[in-house]
């Protein structure tokens, strides 16, 4: 959900764009918030030291601490019971599906995250560098916990004939055409799913950027996600390190 779009111009030419969600408006808006809060805390206990002489301004200093806690307390759960109403998950979500990407048979691993975050994306949707989905938080719309949107948060982007990604070195990007042993290729999707104790195998073959993570916690039953620039096939080979573990632990079957 956009809330608006500032747009800075200089003559006729487009400086900057900026184009703000309703979380990361929320999101920013209570860090705010409470560091102003506390600053003005700080500065209530500083004249109730300096003022103690005047008891009769005592009632107003007391007045000042509960307006400043009440004020902040009352946007930190207004905001968010408002954002969970606007949201198309109803609230909070946990979810994980894991992927991995190959290139002609070989793995490619994406940017590893920097910082105390230890995570590339956003709060809600990100990857911690270990080949996971993370989706944890409101989701505003149900393309928000798709594979397309996924990549974009990463910094990368995606659709039916390329997916371009970060890793440590470069952008990399797997498109049709591109050769295999010196033979053109194809980008394709395939996706792993579970039913009971059997998991099965299904290739997207239109506008797998669309397609949206299973609403699950756990790998499996969450997704396997394989991205492969290859020769075009009907089925991968590749199987996610979690789902191989359970299968090799007798935990799922193939039924395919």
């Amino acid at each position: 959900m956009n809330i608006f779009e500032v747009l800075a111009h200089e003559g006729e030419e487009v400086v900057e764009v900026v184009v703000l969600r309703l979380d990361e408006v929320i999101r920013t808006n209570s860090i705010n918030y409470t560091i102003w809060a506390f600053v003005a805390l700080a500065a209530l206990t500083f004249l109730s030291i300096i003022l103690k002489r005047w008891p009769s301004l005592r009632i107003f200093l007391f007045l000042g601490f509960i307006l400043v806690i009440l004020g902040n307390t009352l946007y930190l759960i207004g905001s968010t019971l408002y954002l969970n109403k606007e949201s198309q998950s109803g609230g909070p979500v946990h979810y994980h599906a894991d992927f991995e990407i190959y290139r002609c048979g070989q793995k490619i691993d994406l940017k590893d995250p920097e910082g105390l975050s230890n995570k590339v994306g956003t709060n809600v949707i990100h990857e911690h560098g270990d080949d996971r989905i993370h989706i944890e938080g409101v989701l505003l719309d149900k393309h928000d916990a798709s594979l397309g949107h996924f990549f974009a948060e990463l910094g990368g982007s995606m659709d039916g004939n390329h997916l371009t990604v970060s890793t440590n070195k470069s952008l990399l990007t797997l498109q049709n055409g591109d050769l295999c042993n010196g033979r053109p290729a194809l980008f394709q999707v395939f996706v792993y799913q579970t039913k009971g104790e059997r998991y099965f195998q299904q290739k997207i073959t239109e506008n797998p950027e669309d397609y949206i993570i299973s609403p699950e916690g756990n790998i499996p039953p969450g997704d396997c996600v394989i991205l492969e620039l290859d020769a075009l096939k009907d089925r991968t080979d590749k199987l996610c390190e979690q789902y191989l573990l359970k299968k090799e632990t007798g935990e799922i079957n193939n039924g395919n």
